[in-house]
């Protein structure tokens, strides 16, 4: 996927699904929180607004995005300052890699899951057989 197309997972998703997360380090992690929050800071082109679109404060995405920043000991968004709307936030390169390599790693996953995911579908819609109860005679 070519870098700065972000990739959107779909609103509705059949489920058992597949939902990854990537322990980078013990305790720190990336999963599809942070990159939802990473892309929707690219769409909306700030903290504020990325982080109102996904109904959580500026505090929480303003946090989220610092410990995104200080697991991968590099920067996934910039402040930009000034400009005609006030300034705003952008991902860097290493950001939109972030973002692009997750979705791959997910897709590959889900893939590679697919099948297995159908069968766990087919056997949890089964009706429970009931446990046969002891009967005295």
């Amino acid at each position: 996927m070519a870098m700065g197309k972000l990739m959107k997972k779909p609103a509705s998703r059949s489920f058992p699904s597949l939902s990854i997360r990537i322990d980078l380090n013990p305790g720190e992690r990336i999963g599809p929180g942070k990159i939802q929050l990473l892309e929707s800071i690219q769409s909306c082109g700030s903290i504020s607004a990325a982080g109102r679109a996904l109904g959580m404060s500026y505090k929480r995405a303003w946090d989220l995005v610092d410990e995104i920043n200080r697991i991968c000991n590099q920067t996934a968004v910039e402040r930009q300052v000034g400009g005609k709307h006030g300034g705003g936030a952008a991902l860097t390169r290493f950001g939109a890699l972030l973002v692009d390599q997750y979705r791959e790693i997910e897709t590959a996953a889900e893939n590679a899951a697919r099948q297995r995911l159908k069968v766990l579908k087919i056997n949890l819609a089964r009706p429970r057989k009931k446990a046969a109860r002891g009967k005295a005679s």
